[in-house]
């Protein structure tokens, strides 16, 4: 069905084309033919940006023109009120135009494969620099012993665990000076060994031990070498006749808490659950515990429970 307009190039007339081709993207069908052309040919002068949809077809047909021409014949449209159109106005662009366009394509398609040549040359040419089975150079020698030795100075030495060491020195008879013993086992001194509290405790006969405790350094200090070639070695032996041990147990060491172990729970109770069995033990070897005798009064303010967790003792200590 032919499609007519009325004095196009006029103000009424152009905004009726643009009305027209609101919802359209040509004049007539869904691409560019000769009934676009012959529109186009009409218009005296290229319709103003006011026009936006007349502005958007006519610069979208003159491209067309330009490059490859419109060949569809289309519905046949009719303008009323303009000069009549030619038929060489209505023909699609000269050769010429047309050559040009294949021509510059060509060109193009020449260039790009040109390119993509030299980029694999240059390619090929970084690969056969690279020798896969040569020797080191001395460059490369000096760079790989800088890496590595830049990684050992940054490698961080592991600290070594610790150890709590409860030791019974149990002397040769009643007559050895107890204090000249202490003295010799105190004089002992190894890189990583430390010296703690002592006691002397009766075993019968007259005779006493020396029970002492001691923090050892693992990966420096060996208690059986100590005990073997120290305690009970010359000269120390003319007062120790042997040495036992008592108690071991390692020393945990906590570098950061967490925040909470559990909801509401305090941080710390996992640290003294550990902590628990040797302080126990510490304080019992060390020390004679007695049950002491207090009244009623006085043992309800020593099993007095406050705020918090704690367990009533059934016989105080003192």
């Amino acid at each position: 069905m032919a499609v007519a307009f009325h004095d196009i190039n006029s103000a009424a007339g152009l905004k009726k084309l643009d009305q027209y081709l609101l919802t359209r993207s040509y004049i007539t069908g869904y691409q560019a033919s000769k009934d676009d052309i012959t529109v186009h040919a009409a218009l005296s002068n290229p319709p103003s940006s006011e026009y936006v949809n007349a502005s958007r077809w006519y610069n979208h047909i003159a491209a067309l023109l330009r490059i490859s021409g419109v060949s569809e014949e289309g519905c046949g449209v009719t303008i009323e009120g303009c000069a009549p159109i030619t038929g060489e106005a209505v023909a699609t662009p000269p050769a010429a135009d047309s050559k040009a366009s294949i021509q510059f394509l060509f060109y193009w398609l020449l260039f790009l494969i040109w390119y993509n040549t030299q980029a694999s040359a240059a390619e090929d040419d970084d690969d056969s620099d690279v020798d896969l089975f040569g020797e080191e150079t001395e460059e490369e020698k000096k760079a790989a012993e800088e890496r590595a030795a830049a990684v050992k100075a940054s490698t961080k030495k592991k600290e070594s665990g610790k150890s709590s060491v409860l030791l019974d020195v149990k002397p040769w008879d009643d007559e050895t000076d107890m204090k000249k013993l202490e003295e010799a086992v105190r004089s002992v001194e190894v890189e990583g060994l430390h010296w703690g509290a002592s006691k002397l405790v009766p075993v019968g006969y007259g005779i006493k031990k020396l029970t002492i405790m001691l923090t050892i350094i693992d990966d420096l200090v060996s208690v059986d070498t100590l005990i073997e070639e120290r305690l009970t070695a010359e000269p120390i032996n003319e007062y120790v006749q042997s040495c036992d041990i008592v108690a071991f147990n390692k020393i945990c060491k906590i570098d950061a808490l967490q925040s909470w172990s559990g909801r509401r729970r305090c941080p710390g109770s996992s640290v003294a659950l550990l902590l628990v069995n040797t302080a126990v033990a510490a304080m019992v070897q060390c020390f004679d515990w007695k049950v002491g005798k207090m009244g009623d009064d006085d043992a309800a303010k020593v099993v007095q429970i406050g705020a918090g967790i704690s367990l009533p003792m059934a016989s105080p200590l003192n």
